[in-house]
């Protein structure tokens, strides 16, 4: 673990280059600054997972690196390049589900969505779809509308129509909040099978401790006022994880109560 008020959220891995590099990157919205000096490496394949007290700036920053603000100093490099908007292999999936989907179109219908917009001809979507709706069992409701779905069930067509952007970086802003704890852990072995399959480089933001140590290789701890990093937590559990034997083994133990006291002295 790392510490200090403006500490470098390093990457575990030296060797490989980052996916992801902010740089000094400071933001404010023509108020008082919401984020400052904020240093941080994604690599490639990383899970990384965000934790923070509200108002500290985690949905903030996820936004930054999703392209959707520019920084008012300081840079975001993404694959060797200046980020300067959205990008299409930079996919988010929102914690309100009900809201992303398109409610007029199947499960088939709103991946496809994803294939329309990378202009994938319409002879080739067939395939991309059943394997992306396999990937996260939805299989055999193609042709269900979001309506007729269970919360767990529309967040896992969210995640689906993201991958079918084939994205490298995917953005995830407190997905499973809103869900039971059962359907929840269940979506966290999902998206961990699935992350690890592709390879994609995970940034997730969550107030839940628990649900960061399980994910994540690290957690960044953001305090507030302006938020900034403050901690960097790394998770040397060995994957894949576990529901039970994770969570009971001492070292997932020791991270709760440093994550807990971080929190407690941030909130304090």
């Amino acid at each position: 673990m790392s510490s200090g008020t403006d500490s470098y959220a390093v990457a575990p891995s030296a060797a490989a280059s980052p996916l992801v590099s902010l740089l000094d990157v400071n933001l404010s919205l023509g108020g008082p600054p919401i984020l400052r000096n904020v240093r941080l490496d994604l690599t490639p394949g990383e899970f990384v997972c965000v934790v923070g007290p509200s108002g500290c700036g985690k949905t903030t920053l996820l936004r930054l690196i999703a392209g959707l603000f520019e920084p008012t100093d300081g840079r975001i490099m993404y694959g060797g390049k200046e980020l300067k908007g959205p990008q299409r292999d930079i996919s988010v999936v929102f914690q309100d589900y009900a809201k992303a989907l398109l409610p007029w179109r199947t499960a088939a219908g709103n991946v496809s969505l994803a294939l329309e917009a990378a202009r994938v001809p319409k002879g080739e979507r067939a395939p991309i779809i059943d394997r992306l709706l396999k990937k996260t069992g939805l299989a055999e409701h193609a042709d269900k509308f979001p309506g007729q779905m269970s919360g767990g069930m529309q967040q896992r067509l969210q995640i689906a129509r993201c991958l079918a952007q084939d994205p490298r970086l995917l953005l995830m802003d407190e997905p499973f909040g809103a869900l039971d704890a059962m359907t929840r852990q269940g979506l966290q072995d999902e998206l961990l099978a699935i992350l690890a399959a592709s390879g994609a480089t995970a940034f997730f933001v969550t107030h839940d401790l628990e649900e960061a140590i399980y994910l994540a290789d690290r957690v960044i701890g953001l305090l507030p006022h302006p938020g900034r990093v403050a901690e960097v937590f790394d998770v040397r559990l060995p994957r894949p994880r576990h529901q039970l034997e994770t969570r009971e083994s001492p070292e997932f133990l020791r991270l709760r109560r440093e994550l807990t006291r971080f929190i407690n002295a941030a909130e304090g």
